[in-house]
């Protein structure tokens, strides 16, 4: 006798005997994999932000002359 392959509604309700736990086990993967892309997300983000400011400062800056190594040490408190 062949074994039957299980149907798509046998397949379903085996699912539905998943225990509570082991739901909540998968939704907090779940979660934990959308919290780590969110947090990819928000650091390219800030990549973003922080080179769009970086060349206004660059245009905004162009042809004014430089603070010299030494001064700027002494203005930082690193002298």
């Amino acid at each position: 006798m062949a074994t039957k392959t299980p149907t798509k509604t046998a397949k379903r309700s085996r699912s539905r005997n998943v225990s509570p736990t082991v739901k909540l086990l998968r939704l907090i993967d779940k979660q934990q994999a959308l919290s780590r892309q969110l947090l990819e997300i928000m650091e390219e983000l800030e990549e973003a932000e922080d080179s769009r400011l970086l060349d206004e400062a660059i245009k905004r800056d162009d042809g004014k002359p430089g603070i010299p190594w030494a001064e700027a040490k002494k203005r930082l408190g690193l002298d």
